[in-house]
């Protein structure tokens, strides 16, 4: 089943995606800008981790496509607690192109229209990185997060070691979010 936006169609992962998933991994700037740290990923090492993670069902990677584009960037909900029913969610755009299009707004969208209403999660958590303003914006502001709480100094980028934002958004929420906002009605 794909999941649908209104801009962005989230598909499962092909192999043909993984030339893209690749640039992702290796791209200096991408990298930057999210929690975690990547070594170079050659070929075999991307295809690698495709094929034993392509049927795990704890953690759902996505591919973001759009019409005109085809595929663009990767969101997922990893680490997903069924008892608790809980995720951690988040996103990459491979190019700045397809920035400030709306594609990261509705990606979030979709996503946890998806989460809370077809998987029934109850909360979805995420990070960013203190100087990622650009997320905590699409985050935080567009898609009703919260920031709860900060691990100092825990990412380490740029030779500096940085805040990482604990950021959350409750079941509840997202339906009054688009109870206020009409996101799905538009």
């Amino acid at each position: 089943m794909d999941v649908k936006g209104k801009i962005v169609t989230l598909r499962a992962i092909e192999l043909e995606d993984q030339g893209m998933l690749r640039e992702m991994v290796n791209d200096p700037e991408i990298e930057k800008m999210v929690g975690g740290y990547s070594f170079p990923v050659s070929t075999d090492q991307q295809l690698n981790w495709y094929h034993s993670n392509v049927n795990n069902q704890n953690n759902i990677r996505l591919i973001i496509e759009t019409k005109e584009d085809g595929a663009i960037g990767f969101a997922n909900l990893v680490n997903i607690d069924w008892k608790n029913r809980t995720a951690f969610h988040g996103i990459k755009i491979a190019n700045k192109k397809f920035r400030a299009r709306g594609i990261g707004t509705d990606t979030v969208m979709a996503i946890m229209k998806y989460a809370f209403e077809e998987l029934q999660l109850n909360r979805l958590d995420g990070s960013i990185i203190e100087y990622n303003e650009p997320s905590r914006k699409l985050y935080c502001v567009k898609c009703g997060w919260q920031i709860e709480g900060v691990r100092r100094k825990a990412v380490f980028k740029s030779n500096d070691y940085h805040d990482e934002l604990l950021v959350g958004i409750l079941r509840e929420e997202y339906f009054e979010l688009i109870a206020k906002n009409n996101y799905w009605d538009k």
